[in-house]
């Protein structure tokens, strides 16, 4: 069954969360924030960390002690090789955690009860049950974490949604979104991903969510095109999800673990009054104009690092500032699990063939 959240996006509320940083903070000096994870999204996060003025990196924490000193290195940070030496400091106001899916958990978990804000990326966990006993262990403190739906924060996506929520375009109807890869990750990245729907479809899945909350119904598909090493994990290369709202709204996405042409990332909103999109983007916006062919342009970004880089800032921004002033954020833990129930509930409608119904209801119920 699914639990999702009706008031979900809540970063306009100001009240006071039930947790501190572990040192007084003054109004002026950066976040202090610790990093879990010194991989390809680690690196991401340290650099952004260490560049903003509103952020400060003090310490990266990976078992790989020799990614972490490199990076640590980089940023000016330091370097350490287990989560103890990261909760025994008293120095630091939040985490931001890259690290592999099975230490999500244990490390919200750690993080929370030591008084610390959490960015966590997705998913929290790949076990729906494991997810919720977190959360009814940690109670309340979930209010302190952050998860990293990153695509929220995409300029072009977040101005279609805010001018949908504007009104701009009537009732909205329909909302499109297409996300392929550029290629298929690597064989031993997909053996552990938890299958396309978990790894690939969450994130869009999130996305519809940011548009429509309360999804009622999940129609899902997935094919073997041209993958026979996918295939090999019992998971698709190619999908498709419909989903439905509460109040009749279509949500259509179409996923792919390839594309000729680059990293393929559009939206569509469609109301009674019109629509708005969002297109792909290029590193520049040159078109070539000739006898064999016209709007000749780059190639779209080469993967999810270049194209959402700016989302990641954005991302950051506002962690730093729901910290700063105590604010409630968005995406928050209920948003993870309620992605993952979609995810799991697209899971069983390709499996069986069926539309799977879900109830809206309250995530923490």
């Amino acid at each position: 069954m699914l639990h999702t959240n009706t008031h979900a996006q809540t970063s306009h509320l100001t009240f006071l969360l039930p947790w501190k940083a572990t040192h007084r903070m003054s109004s002026n000096s950066p976040i202090r924030l610790a990093l879990f994870g010194a991989g390809r999204i680690g690196q991401v996060h340290a650099h952004n960390i260490a560049a903003s003025p509103e952020t400060e990196l003090v310490v990266i924490a990976d078992p790989f002690i020799e990614g972490a000193q490199k990076l640590a290195d980089a940023t000016s940070a330091e370097a350490v090789s287990s989560p103890e030496e990261v909760f025994s400091r008293d120095d630091i106001d939040g985490v931001v955690i890259g690290s592999p899916t099975s230490t999500h958990v244990d490390l919200i978990t750690r993080a929370v009860e030591k008084g610390l804000a959490v960015l966590c990326e997705k998913p929290i966990d790949l076990d729906i049950e494991t997810v919720r006993a977190c959360h009814n262990a940690i109670g309340e403190r979930s209010s302190q974490v952050m998860l990293g739906f990153n695509r929220r924060f995409d300029p072009s996506f977040a101005a279609v949604q805010r001018r949908v929520a504007e009104g701009e375009i009537g009732n909205l109807e329909q909302v499109v979104i297409i996300s392929r890869d550029p290629a298929p990750a690597p064989r031993d990245y997909i053996a552990g991903s938890g299958g396309i729907f978990r790894d690939m479809t969450i994130h869009d899945l999130d996305m519809a969510r940011f548009f429509v909350p309360d999804i009622v119904e999940v129609t899902a598909s997935g094919s073997n095109v041209f993958s026979d090493e996918i295939a090999s994990f019992d998971d698709y290369d190619s999908a498709v999800v419909t989903l439905r709202g509460s109040k009749g709204e279509l949500v259509n996405i179409v996923n792919s673990r390839h594309c000729a042409f680059g990293y393929d990332q559009r939206l569509e909103a469609f109301g009674e009054g019109g629509m708005l999109t969002a297109s792909n983007i290029g590193p520049t916006t040159v078109k070539k104009f000739s006898s064999t062919g016209t709007e000749l342009g780059d190639p779209h970004m080469p993967f999810f690092l270049e194209r959402y880089a700016q989302a990641y800032l954005a991302e950051l921004e506002t962690f730093a500032h729901g910290i700063r002033n105590k604010e409630p954020f968005s995406p928050n833990f209920e948003d993870g699990v309620i992605a993952l129930e979609l995810s799991n509930a697209a899971v069983e409608s390709a499996a069986s063939g069926r539309a799977i119904s879900v109830a809206p209801i309250a995530a923490k119920a």
